[in-house]
């Protein structure tokens, strides 16, 4: 139990995880992480770690009785525990149906939303800032090298073999340095112990979600038969293969600053009334980025499309290359035109390249033509 739990607060610690009067609330579904982090927590408030502690169980409604079997579990974990609980119950199916959305994804989106709102709600209950809160998940090392082998699988881009990072705006990840079976031997060491624990109908310490075993699904196929094999080479993995991750995540830390710097000196947004940038009107990135090295233009233009089509929206690798080829050695390819991504022109002049609506981009040719017999540029 001291291995999980030092770790722990050595990662909150060096992360910055929280403070020690933070509000924090706990994501648990009844799985063996979760539970795990559930105990973990109980004990880090005790020790004055963290401040007052609440836990959100969703219940996506996919799994029938064994669903509500896993929220009657959570619902005496808080009791035992003494924490105040947050349970709502989700029609996923319906949702996605509906939307015609991957039934994983509409979950995780409505588990966060419900994540904020329940966050907000214990901050004004408890009288803490929300700017300081935190909603605490259990993914482990094991999720991170999972994380890593799919991405490797579809590709990603040199930032995304970092994985998971330890925080995400309000959401932070304390157990991820510890792996999945550490987790599971500290709930049971407690249970031996003789600490007050809690067990479901047929006496399992945690609930175990059977989907898991399918290797249909992508995540349990890398579980099950890429992760393995890859331990049989190095028993180590875990710890190996997440310091490799802490590596390409610093260098990835610094070529984000680097982003940053460019994207505010190069990168003019359409403003709105008050000098607010109107992301979906579009921007101009000015003639200098021609000077910018190919990997930071990528990255900056990313960002860009990124703010433009919203968070949620899958920014195209050929539309980031599309982009940066409107730019020659010397600033942009005057005359360059190009759409990208079904709905978004690009047209580029000695001024520098426009990203914009193919609406607007209509609307500004028609206008140009009428007053000077041809369109504009950038």
């Amino acid at each position: 139990m001291a291995k999980v739990l030092e770790r722990m607060k050595k990662t909150i610690e060096e992360r910055g995880l929280v403070t020690d009067d933070s509000a924090v609330l706990l994501m648990v579904s009844g799985g063996s992480d979760s539970t795990a982090l559930a105990y973990a927590a109980a004990d880090l408030a005790s020790q004055g770690v963290i401040g007052p502690v609440a836990i959100l169980h969703v219940n996506h409604k996919l799994r029938g009785a064994d669903a509500d079997a896993d929220q009657e579990f959570v619902r005496q974990l808080a009791d035992l525990l003494g924490f105040p609980l947050f349970c709502c119950e989700i029609n996923v199916a319906g949702l996605a149906d509906a939307s015609g959305e991957n039934v994983e994804a509409v979950a995780r989106r409505e588990r966060y939303l419900a994540a904020n709102e329940a966050l907000a709600s214990m901050c004004r209950h408890e009288g803490r800032p929300l700017s300081a809160a935190r909603i605490w998940t259990a993914h482990t090392q094991d999720d991170r090298v999972e994380n890593f082998y799919m991405r490797s699988i579809v590709g990603t881009g040199p930032g995304g073999f970092r994985s998971m990072r330890y925080t995400n705006g309000p959401v932070a990840r304390p157990c991820l340095d510890v792996s999945r079976e550490d987790l599971r031997a500290f709930v049971k060491t407690r249970a031996a112990a003789g600490r007050e624990v809690v067990r479901d109908a047929e006496g399992n310490l945690w609930r175990e979600d059977a989907t898991n075993a399918h290797t249909d699904r992508f995540r349990a196929f890398v579980r099950h038969e890429i992760v393995p094999r890859a331990k049989e080479r190095n028993p180590q993995l875990l710890d190996s293969l997440c310091r490799t991750m802490n590596l390409i995540a610093d260098e990835d830390d610094m070529l984000e600053a680097q982003t940053a710097d460019v994207a505010a000196r190069l990168v003019e947004w359409t403003a709105l009334e008050g000098g607010l940038p109107d992301y979906a009107a579009g921007c101009v990135i000015a003639p200098e980025f021609a000077a910018v090295k190919v990997p930071l233009q990528r990255r900056v233009v990313r960002e860009v499309l990124q703010s433009i089509l919203g968070s949620d929206a899958r920014v195209e690798s050929a539309s980031v290359e599309t982009v940066c080829e409107g730019f020659g050695e010397n600033g942009p390819v005057s005359g360059y035109t190009n759409n990208i991504q079904g709905d978004l022109a690009l047209s580029a002049n000695k001024r520098g390249l426009r990203i914009e609506p193919m609406a607007a981009y209509r609307a500004r040719r028609k206008k140009g033509a009428g007053e000077n017999g041809k369109g504009e540029g950038a």
